[in-house]
């Protein structure tokens, strides 16, 4: 994780703590559905920046007899987790309040307060989605956002700029839906802006736990990646072949690569050793996030 993404979990955990406790207070005194699911939504976030924080700690744990690779993937089992509260939580009680509201409807008795709440917590979502979007940035690198998610390595990078997103549309779906209310005399549109808020987070949350799947039950690197390791294999004087190359990603720093290389017939066990060593070095040179190397060393002898 990039110190850009770090400070836009923090920045997203202060400003939606203080927009839920907004949020929930307007909901209280103006009894508005879509309100109330904003809350809902907002609590469920700050809840989501923790976790996000706790996969970080928990991935910088040291490798031990029972996790010899280390504990790097605790940065994608957490998002995923994130991912699956979004759905449950976020999507799913704003859903149930929205139906609830339908069936059960009642008029605000005053919408100043949600106008007042839904303008603050647009400003500050804006500012956490900025920070989110600069730390994201880095995963560009000069390509479109939807591919630049899937060769992403690090999933807190675009989790948060997701959240922020779809807190930003729901913050304008419950605008929507207030003002109509209001317009038409008619609670039927805050129970129908609240379901369309929990539609807007489940998708939402299915991309996410979809995106971060692939890093959890373990993905390798990109074919240029690849490519690009067995041409450096390739090189070398001693190799007579590459055949099997097989890589993992541990974290979006630690990549897990195994070779099975066939060697020229003439060279000694010695040579053959020493080719191992030199081929360790000049991957790690090229390719710094290559942490964990293991060669099958075969000759036509």
């Amino acid at each position: 994780m990039t110190e850009e993404s770090k400070v836009a979990i923090f920045a997203a955990i202060a400003g939606n703590l203080a927009i839920a406790a907004t949020k929930l207070i307007a909901a209280f005194f103006s009894g508005s559905s879509a309100m109330l699911s904003e809350g809902i939504h907002s609590l469920v976030d700050t809840g989501n920046g923790l976790l996000l924080l706790v996969g970080l700690r928990k991935s910088r744990k040291p490798a031990d007899t029972r996790h010899p690779f280390g504990h790097g993937k605790e940065l994608y089992f957490w998002p995923f987790v994130v991912a699956t509260l979004i759905f449950a939580l976020g999507g799913g009680m704003s859903v149930y309040e929205g139906i609830t509201h339908l069936m059960h409807p009642a008029m605000h008795t005053d919408a100043t307060w949600n106008y007042v709440v839904l303008g603050f917590a647009f400003v500050f979502e804006s500012i956490s989605s900025i920070f989110a979007f600069r730390a994201f940035r880095k995963e560009l690198k000069g390509q479109g956002a939807l591919r630049a998610i899937r060769a992403s390595k690090d999933p807190t990078s675009f989790t948060v700029l997701f959240e922020d997103t779809a807190a930003l549309l729901g913050l304008m779906v419950a605008f929507v839906g207030i003002f109509l209310g209001q317009i038409f005399h008619s609670p039927y549109f805050d129970g129908a802006a609240s379901i369309v808020i929990g539609l807007i987070l489940a998708s939402v949350a299915v991309f996410l736990a979809h995106e971060t799947k692939g890093l959890l039950i373990g993905e390798g690197v990109s074919p240029e990646t690849l490519e690009s390791l067995r041409s450096i294999a390739a090189a070398d004087p001693a190799v007579q072949e590459v055949r099997k190359s097989l890589t993992m990603h541990f974290g979006p720093h630690e990549v897990l690569l195994t070779l099975d290389i066939l060697f020229k017939k003439e060279l000694s066990a010695e040579e053959v050793a020493g080719a191992v060593n030199r081929l360790e070095e000049n991957i790690r040179a090229r390719h710094t996030e290559i942490k964990h190397i293991f060669i099958e060393a075969k000759s036509l002898a």
